[in-house]
């Protein structure tokens, strides 16, 4: 069932983060809020509030070092938990490395080469959030082949919220994907998928499920006809 709002989609993604995050001591998780118009640093911060209690060591980490600022600025009492992209990279240039729980607020593929190198020297879990590291100019090339079956293939989906043109995907880690498409009257659950669909499935799915609709329709309009008979 998808969630009513966004602070009940906030408490789904905590649970799945939190079971991703039980997992082991490493690992790359993205999580996604694909909201039009959604202001992503209130929910980061939330989350990071709510990881706090068992992560100590959770630290938010902006790509822009002006965003972190004003995240600094809007949650004085978690200003000690936020860090911009490179100061991490500085903290582990000086260090040799990075431990604990870094929580990457809304890179892009103007980051990529950053994130890259700072998920390599990170020794705890790393989660993006609202991340987008894929840079659709690179195309098929070698550079994208590359980046697909490395870094950007070794992150696995702890929560996505995903409008589409027909509906939604929702995903809860560890569950599958479950496709809703939109109705007058709602959104109807349509099909479940181990990874993530692509937008051929999609619209398979989607053109099944109203082909289904349409005989169910037909058939009752037979019963109905039969009966006036």
């Amino acid at each position: 069932m998808l969630p009513a709002d966004l602070r009940s989609a906030e408490a789904e993604a905590l649970g799945a983060i939190q079971t991703a995050l039980a997992e082991g001591e490493k690992g790359l998780w993205t999580v996604e809020f694909r909201f039009e118009g959604l202001r992503i640093m209130p929910v980061a911060l939330r989350l990071l509030a709510a990881l706090t209690p068992r992560h100590s060591d959770a630290k938010l980490v902006f790509s822009d070092a002006g965003a972190a600022a004003l995240a600094r600025r809007d949650a004085a009492d978690q200003a000690a938990q936020i860090s911009a992209l490179g100061d991490v990279m500085r903290l582990q240039q000086a260090d040799g490395g990075s431990d604990g729980l870094l929580l990457m607020v809304s890179p892009t593929p103007a980051d990529y080469d950053e994130v890259e190198s700072v998920c390599a020297q990170h020794r705890g879990r790393v989660v993006l959030i609202n991340g987008k590291l894929e840079d659709a100019a690179v195309g098929i090339g070698t550079v994208a082949r590359e980046r697909r079956k490395g870094f950007l293939s070794s992150w696995r989906s702890a929560y996505a919220l995903l409008p589409t043109a027909e509906g939604a995907l929702r995903h809860v880690h560890p569950s599958g994907w479950e496709l809703y498409r939109r109705d007058p009257d709602g959104y109807r659950a349509v099909k479940e998928f181990e990874q993530k669909p692509d937008a051929e499935q999609i619209a398979e799915a989607l053109d099944s499920a109203g082909s289904g609709v349409q005989r169910g329709l037909q058939a009752v309009d037979r019963l109905l006809e039969g009966l006036r008979n």
